[in-house]
């Protein structure tokens, strides 16, 4: 079932996410709504709060080189904590909860990631590249930082007027 996505500036998207203890089908029906809900908004990666959920929960499912999402490359994380960092990288990043703006974020370059599957099971995985930024870009989620938080002080002065107007118009077109 498609879930509603939780767009900026509800304050909901700046709540901690809670460690997941329980491994049942409830967690299970979420992650595949979830799925269903980040492939039909052709998003890379939704973390659970985006969608009202205040678990720490992520899904990744980078495109493959003809641009296609499988099943078969999803990513699951429930409880990731980064390890391990290396490099600086920058990467225009969008977001499912800030539709329609992109801004050139810096990340770090690769990662190690400990976290558990759907089942509990423990897992690490290393990544680099889009698939490191998009991540740490879910992490955040987790912990209630959305990426126009690592903005400037100006850019984000520039981003909250643009926002403003973009929604106006928005609003305009629905009438």
């Amino acid at each position: 079932m498609k879930l509603k996505i939780v767009e900026y500036p509800d304050k909901k998207l700046k709540e901690k996410s809670k460690s997941i203890e329980v491994f049942n089908k409830e967690l299970h029906q979420l992650l595949d709504d979830m799925y269903e809900t980040m492939i039909g908004s052709n998003g890379i990666g939704l973390a659970a709060i985006q969608v009202g959920h205040t678990k720490r929960a992520l899904l990744i499912n980078i495109p493959d080189e003809n641009d296609e999402q499988s099943v078969d490359t999803l990513i699951e994380m429930i409880n990731p904590v980064i390890t391990h960092t290396s490099g600086v990288t920058t990467y225009q990043e969008g977001c499912l909860s800030v539709p329609s703006f992109y801004e050139d974020i810096n990340r770090y370059e690769s990662i190690t990631v400990n976290y558990q599957d759907r089942d509990g099971n423990t897992k690490i995985i290393e990544a680099d590249n889009l698939l490191s930024i998009a991540i740490q870009h879910e992490i955040d989620h987790l912990d209630g930082i959305l990426f126009i938080d690592k903005l400037s002080y100006s850019r984000r002065k520039k981003f909250e007027k643009e926002y403003k107007r973009m929604q106006k118009e928005k609003k305009l077109h629905k009438l």
